[in-house]
């Protein structure tokens, strides 16, 4: 059952309690708000802390929140395509491209991060640590590295599982803060590190232009993998238990980097070759499920994990969806504070959603936002996908006061690495790399 009686029903009440605020801030033509702010960006707000407070429910929250929005669009406001059903379907039809897309590589990478689970590299890494505070630094590195081309969730859990590992199950919280860090600061840069830089990279953004955000990344990681290494090293040095043979699977390797090389050339070649062609068909989505199709005879791919993994892109997709819905023209202008402070938003609701608000936008320094919603959320245990799973590894984690306490280097690192980026680089903004779709529906109600 996807809506529970009592979660669907708070949300209707939400919705009809702004009703004589949206009738009175309508009046004359103008688009309905409550003091000041437009009522879809108040429902989505509401959308987005539902999912923060409701850990466990929080595929329910966003259908709930999606059904929501629709159904005041399709009242009071109209969508972007225009009014009523008929600029639903066409809303839809703008942005179903980006959703498959989307949908192919959440599944997709589900799929590769097993591959490499399965490789038995994971198993082989521990092996390659010092000892002392610089092997606890070392395992935040490799967790960066691996993030940079896994998905941030399988790089966390597998450094959660070596840190479990090496430190005989006692491990400081503050160093699984930093666990989560690395794999988010990991991921910043890649355009296929990370949820954020992937649908970056499917907007058309140039994968470049994200690269620009490991300089901060670098930073931080520097910055809270000492202080980090030197609390888990006092808590619990690292202790290897001789030599064991491990044989990795270079199939399982070779599959990894086929279903990657698969994604990367068919953006590179539809992006610069076809580009008319980007927006009609989900090709990156599409040759992720070839290279997996196509290498299934050498090893079988886990499908046990897709049930799953197809509940968190449906959740996903869903916010992504909402915010496709926002009036962005209303949004405080693209610059480097307001990048700055969707990082520090991000810490508490989920990022995906706010990475499509200011694709949707325009006129970021995307390597800049790559950075903000990419480690922003890692300040907090729930404010990214790779804390929630720590936290289902580690449950100490979810002692939102002893993760803050424990991992306040997170926070310092986040505000420092983006002031290094800031002088270092500077704030470029880019123009606009999408037309903006028709919006008589918005326009009607300036």
């Amino acid at each position: 059952m996807l809506f529970r009686p009592t979660t669907a029903r708070w949300w209707w009440l939400a919705l009809c309690a702004l009703m004589p605020f949206q009738a009175w801030a309508g009046e004359g033509g103008a688009a309905p708000a409550v003091l000041g702010v437009r009522v879809e960006f108040i429902l989505f707000g509401l959308t987005l802390l539902g999912v923060a407070v409701f850990h466990h429910k929080t595929m329910q929250v966003a259908l709930t929140g999606l059904a929501a929005i629709t159904t005041y669009k399709l009242i009071f406001t109209g969508f972007h395509a225009g009014p009523g059903f008929a600029g639903l379907v066409g809303h839809l039809g703008h942005e179903w491209v980006t959703l498959t897309n989307l949908l192919g590589l959440l599944l997709g990478f589900e799929i590769l991060s097993h591959h490499f689970s399965a490789s038995k590299i994971p198993a082989w890494l521990p092996k390659i640590l010092p000892a002392g505070a610089t092997g606890a630094f070392v395992l935040l590195v490799l967790v960066f590295v691996l993030s940079s081309f896994l998905d941030n969730i399988a790089a966390a859990m597998i450094g959660g599982t070596i840190a479990a590992t090496v430190f005989k199950g006692r491990i400081h919280i503050g160093y699984l803060a930093a666990i989560v860090a690395a794999s988010n600061a990991g991921g910043s840069g890649s355009v296929v590190g990370d949820t954020t830089t992937t649908m970056m990279w499917i907007d058309g953004v140039n994968p470049l232009d994200v690269l620009r955000a490991y300089v901060a990344a670098a930073a931080a990681l520097v910055i809270f993998g000492i202080f980090a290494a030197r609390q888990q090293h006092k808590l619990h040095p690292i202790a290897h238990d001789g030599e064991v043979h491990v044989a990795i699977d270079h199939a399982r390797v070779g599959i990894v980097v086929t279903i990657l090389v698969c994604a990367i050339v068919a953006n590179v070649i539809i992006n610069t070759q076809f580009s008319s062609l980007a927006d009609v068909f989900p090709w990156i989505g599409v040759a992720v499920w070839v290279g997996i199709l196509v290498t299934a005879p050498v090893r079988r791919p886990h499908w046990g994990g897709m049930q799953a993994a197809l509940r968190g892109s449906i959740f996903l997709l869903s916010l992504v969806t909402c915010a496709s819905m926002m009036p962005v023209e209303t949004l405080p202008k693209a610059c480097w504070q307001t990048a700055f402070s969707l990082g520090v938003v991000s810490a508490v609701f989920d990022n995906i959603p706010l990475t499509k608000l200011a694709l949707t936008q325009g006129g970021y320094d995307w390597g800049f936002l790559a950075y903000a919603v990419g480690f922003g959320g890692s300040i907090l245990w729930f404010g990214s996908s790779a804390g929630v799973a720590i936290s289902n590894l580690f449950p100490q984690a979810k002692n939102t006061g002893a993760w803050l306490r424990g991992g306040w280097h997170v926070a310092v690192a986040y505000v420092l690495g983006f002031f290094v980026l800031l002088y270092t680089l500077g704030w470029a903004p880019h123009p606009r790399h999408k037309e903006a779709v028709a919006k008589p529906a918005a326009e009607k109600l300036r």
